[in-house]
């Protein structure tokens, strides 16, 4: 028996004094690149306490006991009352007080004094464990990093209408419901009183699953359209399908045949846009249009084609373009396979389509053009083009001119209004992103804008820079909200609301494109790599989700202090220096990441209550630029691009390539300390958030499946609803969450059968209101796909 504790005791002191070299020697390391001491203290502390159990003294759980208390102040220093950022601080320690506590472990230690372990010899460690556990309990009924408030309460009056387009309450039938993109349906039925009550009224399968050949970024992001009694909804191979909207049975599908490609960046459908042709309508020529597809669908493909089908029966319709389809790579001058799709869907007015794409990024600085183009509504002709990298942006293609290679595209949804017949165009950068020294002032000139467009003429009114020289990826990725503002003295001002990456929404009037929410130039960190520059200045918008400080070493987190000693020693050795922080060869920390605070969801805006729900999100990434070498060619070779848009990215054609990925532990966990993702309220009479909460669990993405709501990053949007609930499916968990909007307080959740990274939408049909979401999932953010359609209702 003395032989056994003998045994438990060395095991024990061994087992302490590994662990103190180990955070002695990573604490000596973090030291030297200016990070904090602690653990270099820690470290000492835990080896005295080895060098006391191999002598077996009870002293050792004294000092372990000041190790214990120590560690407790410095962490409530650094983290304040947060259980999440608290627990793993200890998560180590305390689980070893209490082995130290075991009879079995410590019976073979001594007093000094008596020569025996007695009580009063394990109090200081018992006080000490009591102390932590005191603390962590109180740490679990805070929430510090979110806030409450409340918005304007449902009753408000209606100062003005959604977009004056007098469209029927129980339809959707644009992306983002009215091409005023707000996401908001003005059906009460469900409310937050009956919201608990609802369930699945009906299920859909498209049976359009990932196949083998198939890109890492496989995504079912689709916003399904309803139009009085169908709903239109695509897959990701750009399968267009008709359902019922009482039963979701389908009542026809058309397959455009999409080859299945690892060369595609992408394989994704986020919506499809309608048509229902006026009795006066005329085409670009002045003539009457086809009697053919009276109501039609416009589909957009990854393999850079247009559709229209007939609404109706789901045929093409024979006299758009060629026999129901128009090439978008006619007039390129690069037409490789998969390096330009089409993900979001088209702008639709009486007169013209609007369509704009994307092209494959960071691959090579040759590649298709971004333009903008207006096509006949109903032909299928080439009305209009707008080419933002060509010093003559109108300039239409020829048998002598192409689209210039590489201009700045727009690849998520634009918006348009009907009274001003002004679009919308949120763009991108010229690819490659994260090197511009290459960029000409005319590739720069519209790039991370806001553009304005005569939706005739593709004549520009306006346009606005959110960031100038983008070498961060930091483009505009949602659809703007259209909001009609009512001021104190009764006038109405024509808003737009961009959210960006950065975390800045901008706030413009879109009659001239002048910020209604101030947002003065600042400056930023200098310092290019060679052969390239930054802008001096980036505009800072007063309404804005952007980080409020600089991140530290103390923001490194981490499932235990071992990842997150590593994760403070990782981030010490990258270049930071706030946001804006330029890409480097050392390795440059950028935050908000590449994913950005806010992603193509966008927000969703109440406009008879002037309220907005967001839900940013806080991811840091790391870009290392990569010199061209024997192993990095500077024009591409026999390899494909990789499908995705993390990991290595060539750059082909510029002086380097890049590394793009999360910063992570070595474990895998996000090293930036949670929250990463929440739900917020924005009051827009003042253009305050008014409530933040955490949003999301780590259910479907630890080891554990256990539901503790600790804020999850996410991918899709918010909507709003008449009743004042909101619905949203964006996080990691495979969750459909309902939302008091005055509170932003969780009024229901139900379990997704796969991953939810899609916008859902809501409708009303036979007296009942619907919201239907798609659950499908996202390839490279790695949850879990699916091919369900969902529709829940009140019993």
């Amino acid at each position: 028996m003395h032989q056994r504790r003998g045994l438990m005791l060395t095991i024990t002191w061994v087992v302490f004094a590994i662990i103190g070299l180990a955070l002695g020697g990573g604490g000596i390391w973090l030291l030297m690149l200016g990070g904090s001491p602690y653990y270099v203290v820690a470290g000492l502390l835990m080896l005295v306490t080895a060098f006391l159990l191999a002598r077996r003294h009870s002293s050792a759980l004294v000092v372990y006991a000041v190790l214990l208390l120590g560690t407790l102040i410095w962490a409530v220093w650094e983290s304040g009352f947060d259980f999440w950022l608290l627990a793993p601080r200890g998560d180590i320690l305390a689980p070893l007080g209490l082995w130290l506590l075991l009879p079995f472990v410590t019976r073979p230690l001594r007093s000094p004094a008596t020569g025996e372990l007695s009580l009063a010899a394990r109090m200081p460690l018992i006080a000490a464990l009591l102390a932590c556990a005191g603390v962590l309990g109180y740490s679990l009924t805070q929430d510090p990093q979110s806030f409450a408030g409340n918005l304007p309460p449902v009753a408000s009056p209606a100062p003005v209408a959604a977009d004056g387009a007098n469209l029927p309450d129980g339809d959707w039938p644009s992306y983002g419901r009215t091409q005023f993109g707000n996401r908001y349906s003005p059906l009460a039925q469900i409310t937050p009183q009956n919201v608990s009550q609802l369930k699945v009224a009906w299920t859909f399968r498209t049976g359009d699953l990932k196949g083998p050949n198939d890109p890492g970024e496989l995504t079912n992001q689709v916003t399904p359209i309803k139009i009085k009694d169908t709903l239109y909804l695509c897959s990701p191979h750009q399968i267009l399908f008709a359902l019922d909207a009482n039963t979701g049975k389908q009542k026809w599908k058309f397959d455009p045949k999409i080859a299945y490609d690892k060369t595609y960046q992408h394989m994704t459908c986020r919506g499809v846009s309608y048509l229902e042709t006026k009795a006066d309508a005329r085409t670009s020529d002045g003539n009457p249009p086809p009697a053919e597809c009276p109501t039609r669908i416009f589909l957009p493909t990854n393999d850079g084609r247009l559709f229209a089908v007939d609404a109706q029966t789901g045929t093409p319709c024979a006299q758009f373009g060629k026999g129901g389809s128009i090439d978008l790579m006619e007039g390129m001058g690069v037409t490789q396979r998969g390096f330009y799709y089409v993900t979001s869907p088209p702008v639709v007015t009486d007169r013209i389509v609007m369509v704009t794409g994307s092209v494959i990024d960071n691959y090579s600085a040759t590649v298709p053009s971004g333009v903008f183009r207006g096509f006949d509504v109903h032909t299928g002709k080439l009305v209009w083009a707008f080419d933002a990298g060509n010093e003559d942006p109108n300039q239409m293609p020829s048998a002598t001119h192409k689209f210039v290679d590489a201009s700045p595209n727009s690849w998520i949804v634009s918006s348009y209004d009907p009274k001003l017949n002004l679009v919308y165009i949120p763009t991108g950068v010229q690819t490659p992103d994260i090197w511009g020294g290459n960029r000409t002032p005319a590739s720069e000139r519209y790039a991370s804008s806001i553009v304005a467009l005569n939706a005739d003429t593709g004549k520009l009114a306006w346009s606005y820079q959110t960031v100038h020289h983008d070498l961060w990826d930091m483009d505009v990725p949602a659809q703007p909200s259209l909001v009609d503002l009512a001021r104190p003295d009764g006038s109405v001002v024509p808003a737009l609301y961009a959210p960006t990456k950065t975390g800045n929404i901008f706030v413009l009037d879109r009659r001239d494109g002048k910020p209604i929410v101030p947002a003065p130039e600042k400056p930023v960190p200098q310092g290019a790599a060679p052969g390239d520059r930054v802008s001096p200045t980036q505009p800072f918008s007063e309404l804005t989700f952007r980080p409020e400080k600089k991140l530290t070493d103390a923001d490194m987190w981490g499932a235990t202090m071992f990842d997150q000693l590593a994760c403070r020693i990782i981030f010490k050795r990258l270049r930071y220096e706030g946001t804006f922080t330029p890409p480097s060869l050392q390795g440059t920390l950028v935050f908000p990441g590449n994913l950005g605070t806010f992603e193509w969801g966008g927000i969703a805006v109440d406009p008879v209550r002037q309220v907005a729900i967001a839900n940013p999100i806080y991811l840091p990434f790391v870009s290392k630029l990569i010199p061209r070498g024997p192993n990095n060619p500077a024009t591409p070779d026999a390899s494909l691009p990789s499908g995705t848009e993390q990991g290595v990215q060539p750059q082909f054609g510029v002086p380097f390539g890049v590394t793009i990925n999360p910063l992570l532990s070595p474990v895998g966990f996000p090293c930036k300390q949670p929250s990463w993702g929440f739900i917020a309220g924005i009051d827009l009479k003042t253009n305050k958030i008014v409530w933040m909460h955490r949003n999301g669990t780590i259910r479907d993405v630890s080891p554990i499946p256990l539901p503790l709501k600790i804020g999850m990053p996410g991918l899709g949007g918010p909507i709003v609803t008449g009743g004042g609930v909101a619905f949203m499916t964006y996080t990691m968990d495979n969750y459909i969450r309902a939302y008091d909007v005055t509170t932003g307080n969780q009024l229901w959740e139900d379990r997704l059968p796969a991953g939810g990274q899609s916008t859902p939408m809501s409708y009303e049909i036979g007296g009942k209101q619907y919201v239907v979401t798609m659950a499908g999932g996202h390839g490279s953010f790695g949850t879990t796909m699916g091919d369900y359609l969902v529709a829940y209702s009140l019993p």
